[in-house]
Order: C-alpha cells, then structure tokens, then sequence
C-alpha cells in the first residue's frame, strides 16, 4: 500500500493503540497549559445550541503550536539536541519551537519568509531564536531551511508532518473530553497541515467514537478536502493568503493517514465568515482572534446553516490569536458581510433631482451603511449602496426583488470579492482609454521591491490606466491593476503576466468592474 493510500480497518486499530498511548504520554506541560473550554453564552443563545470554545489562544505563545513543538524537543537525544535545531515558519510554529528550545537550553534557528510581519520576526527573536529571513513565500522559506539544516547537521523540526508533533497536538483533544465528562455533540478543527485535526480526531474516536469531529478549511485552502476527493495527498495550484496560520498547499501525509478514516466531514468557508467568527468570539469573550484561530466556529455556525443540530454540546478550537493589528480594519469591515448583515447592490437610478431621495424611500425603513455614486450620462447613474440587514440572507433576496419591482436594474455584489476589495474604494475612478482595458487582481508580497519589480516587469511595456493597492497588515497585500492592451498584444501581454510569478486573477469582466470602472 502507497504511504498516502486510505488505511484499512486493520491499520487503524494500531494506528488508534499507537497514538493514543503517544498522545496520553506526550510531555507537552513543562511549557503548555490545559486551555479552558469557556461557554459562548451569546452565539449560543443566537444560534440555539450550546457553543463551547477551547482556548488554545491563551496559551503563553497564543497559540496550540506549543504543544507539538515542546513534544518533539522532549523526545529528542541528547547528542541531536547539543547541535541545536530549525524549523520553517511564517508564525506560531516558530514561536512555539524558540520556546521549548531556549527552554531547554539548545540554539534554535527560525527560516521565515522575508514578507513575515515585523511582529512575529520580533516574538520569535524575543524567545532567543535565531531568525533567518528567505524568499517571499513558505515555499522558498523552507527549501531555505532544508539546505541549512543539510550544510549545518541541525535538526529540522516539522510543524505537522510527525508522529511526536501530533500527539503533542492530540493533547488538545484529550482535554476535551476530560473538561466535557457528559454528551458531546461534535468538536470542530481547523486545518492547515492537518496536524492538530489528526490528533484530535485521533484521540476522540479512540475514546469517544459516537462524537463527530469535523476538520474546517478556508475555501481559497482546501487542502484537505482535496485529498479526500483523490483518495491522496495531492498539492494545490495555490492557496489564499488571508488565513496565513493554515495556507497549505498539499496536507500532510501522516495527517491524511490519520484523518482520511476518521473525520466525519470538511467544511469550507469563506473569508467574510472567518472575519464574522472573529467578532463572535470578541463579543463573548472580548478576545480577538486571528483568521486560523476563528476558522473552526465559523465551520460551526455553517454546518448549523446548513442544518446541523445536536441537543449536546459543540465545542470549535480557538486555535490561536496572532493578529496583526492592521488586519482589524478589514476583519471589521468583512464581519457584517459575513454575518448577513450588510448587502451590497449595484443600481441604476435615473440621473435627474431627488432621484437618491425616491430610492431611500423605495428601500423603505432600512440603513444605508454606504454609499458611492458615479454619473455615467445624462439619462443614469451607478449607485454602489450598501444596506444594513435584520433577517440575514432572506431578506437579502427580498430586497433586490423588492428594488427590481421598483424599475432599478440590481446587481447584487455581496459576493463579489472585487467589489468588496477594490471598487467600493474606486467608483468614480472610471476614464476612457484608448486601447482595451484589462482588469487584473494581483497578491503581492508586502517587502521592499515588489512594487519596483512589479513595473519593470510590466509598466514599461504596457500603459497602466488603473492601480489600486491595500495594505491589511499581511504578508501579502491586494493589488487591483488595470492595463491598456491591444488585441493583438493579448498573448504576449499574458505570458509577461505568468513570468512575473505573482497570484493573479483576471478581473476583465467582472460585473461590478464593468459597471464602476471600466470605460463603456
């Protein structure tokens, strides 16, 4: 059998006898602590179930990387700890391997990408790591790490692909169902190299088999949920960036091996979602979690959407909260999206006096949270509105029914990833241009240069009739970008496109691009 094929029956018992007893044995409380699993009263009460929330963030690293890096080091001999240790990271499994070396005594080195946020660089310098900068991804950064660790003899200590780190992780699990003795509906787990999901899941179906345990991915990171559907580990073509903690291409194989016999579903969601679970969390504990650290209740609050029910207990694990500041005020501004609280409609109204005065009164006893207007000609104009909501999703329907039984032509741009990152900034922004214009939504690395290599590559050949760049305090930013382009030009323009090695998406004819941006 291949290492990533499916485990048979028989394999899952030794791997359950196996991993339990490393799970039970993992010497992860010399530096880790056992996390509450505090009530969420309000969602609770809003969603009709009881939430539970385990608090891996408040561990003295925020995060639950502690545990299977303090395991690992534990178990290490003598003679390979005494030549110091490497791990590859943007983040919390950088700090949580710095913090079980400097506590025993060892010279770890940290590989992170150039683009890490200065405040992870300084927290892991801060637990007396060495703090190696390489290349602009996790890719780059951990060949980086492969090639030290061969040219030094070090050990490389991986953050989710080995045994002893997924029973440090499993530990978790078991603290579940030691501080929830009583019915236990279902835990949910967040995902990225499936590392903490696999020793979850692991040591709760070995224990308590009848509580499902669902693993939650990120939809632009669904490496998991990929590997199900090919009965294997296989990598993805590329992964968003905004929930950084778990943005893995490929899952590991050692979590697939545990995983793929046990887990009781994957939930994908979206970014809108995550950001409206890091307000939940905040409204009911007044903590604010990071991306990673809220994807497994927003998991939780789908599958209720979706009709999910139990009578006992869930528990979602807050699995970390290294946020950066400067990302609150997109989280902030994605949580009522998410929550379904906020529409956002493109509409045409007649260009002519008391014409926004006649579409409020349309709208009836609704507030209007924005609102950007763009003159288009003597006839029309383009509104982007958006419109606070009461009853969620439903009413959402109703209202762009209600607006196009008014004579409006509606679009509703609610889940439009452009509208909501760049055209809401732009409308008013659109020229006539003397070629045809293409729209291109780029991810750059937030470091010095990208913009300069961005123009040498492109700016010099092709005139650029629009650029709109936003910072959330990432390793990335969001970058929408628009180019005069002939015809005739389109191939070459595309193949300069692909040698620049950024992420991109081709915008060009997106509706809400069309109607605020781009030239008629």
């Amino acid at each position: 059998m291949a290492d990533d094929a499916h485990p048979a029956a028989a394999e899952l018992d030794v791997l359950d006898r196996r991993y339990l007893h490393a799970i039970l044995t993992a010497r992860v409380y010399d530096l880790a602590i056992e996390t509450a699993l505090g009530e969420m009263p309000r969602l609770s009460r809003r969603l009709g179930a009881q939430i539970r929330l385990k608090r891996e963030d408040t561990q003295t690293v925020f995060s639950f990387k502690l545990r299977g890096a303090a395991n690992k080091l534990a178990q290490l001999p003598a003679e390979t700890l005494h030549k110091g240790v490497i791990a590859v990271s943007a983040g919390n499994h950088a700090q949580g391997v710095a913090l079980a070396a400097r506590h025993l005594g060892i010279h770890a080195i940290i590989v992170m990408p150039q683009t890490t946020p200065q405040i992870k660089v300084d927290a892991v310098a801060n637990f007396g790591a060495e703090v190696i900068l390489a290349g602009d991804s996790y890719d780059e950064a951990a060949a980086e790490g492969r090639r030290l660790a061969a040219e030094r003899e070090l050990y490389l200590v991986h953050p989710y692909d080995d045994p002893a780190v997924i029973a440090g992780q499993g530990t978790v699990g078991l603290e579940i169902l030691r501080q929830n003795p009583g019915p236990l509906g279902a835990v949910f787990v967040p995902v990225g190299g499936g590392g903490l999901a696999a020793g979850v899941v692991t040591v709760i179906k070995a224990l308590r088999p009848e509580v499902k345990v669902y693993a939650v991915e990120p939809e632009d990171a669904a490496c998991l949920a990929a590997a199900m559907a090919a009965g294997r580990p296989v990598e993805l073509p590329q992964v968003g960036l905004f929930v950084d903690g778990v943005a893995v291409k490929r899952i590991g194989s050692e979590p697939f091996r545990l995983l793929a016999g046990r887990i009781d579903g994957v939930i994908t969601v979206n970014t809108d979602e995550i950001c409206a679970a890091i307000k939940d969390v905040f409204e009911d504990t007044r903590t604010v979690l990071e991306p990673a650290g809220a994807l497994a209740l927003a998991g939780l609050k789908r599958w209720i959407d979706q009709g999910g029910s139990a009578d006992a207990p869930l528990v979602a694990i807050a699995s970390g909260a290294n946020m950066n500041f400067d990302r609150l005020r997109h989280v902030a501004e994605r949580a009522d999206i998410g929550e379904q609280h906020e529409a956002i409609f493109g509409v045409t109204i007649p260009e002519r006096a008391g014409a926004f005065l006649q579409f409020c009164r349309d709208l009836g006893p609704r507030a209007v949270t924005e609102f950007n207007y763009r003159f288009a000609g003597e006839q029309a104009a383009q509104v982007f509105v958006g419109i606070s909501l009461r009853q969620g999703g439903r009413e959402r329907v109703q209202l762009r029914s209600l607006l196009t039984e008014a004579g409006y032509a509606v679009e509703d741009y609610t889940d439009n990833e452009l509208a909501k990152l760049h055209v809401r900034h732009l409308v008013g922004g659109r020229v006539p241009t003397r070629l045809p214009e293409r729209l291109l939504r780029f991810e750059f690395p937030e470091r010095p240069g990208a913009l300069l290599r961005f123009l040498e590559h492109l700016g010099s050949h092709w005139n650029i009739s629009l650029f709109h760049y936003r910072s959330h305090g990432a390793a990335y930013g969001r970058v929408l970008a628009g180019f005069e382009v002939a015809d005739e030009d389109l191939p070459q323009f595309r193949q300069e496109l692909q040698s620049l090695g950024y992420e991109f998406v081709d915008e060009s004819d997106n509706p809400a691009g069309r109607r605020f941006l781009r030239a008629r």
